[in-house]
């Protein structure tokens, strides 16, 4: 199985937890998912005051800055595994 379809296949795995991550847990998810899917963030950073959770999700992928697409989508793919292991479907 090729990383695309790895990446693609935790994609699909991680909707099927079954409770929802900690909030860490759920923007390491979503930072290397953006990292390994877009890149490094091309966004601006969400000025709303009360933009906190758009805030948080900018800051995580812009954590992510320079790491590669494809360490980003084994690092995601390693993530979602654990998830699964201490969550489970």
């Amino acid at each position: 199985m090729s990383l695309d379809e790895r990446f693609n296949k935790a994609a699909e795995d991680v909707k099927k937890l079954k409770t929802s991550p900690k909030d860490d847990d759920l923007l390491e998810v979503y930072a290397l998912f953006k990292q390994g899917s877009v890149g490094d963030v091309n966004v601006p950073k969400p000025t709303g005051l009360l933009d906190f959770k758009g805030k948080a999700k900018w800051d995580a992928w812009n954590g992510k800055k320079g790491m590669s697409c494809e360490e980003a989508k084994e690092a995601y793919i390693a993530k979602v595994q654990q998830l699964i292991e201490s969550i489970g479907f």
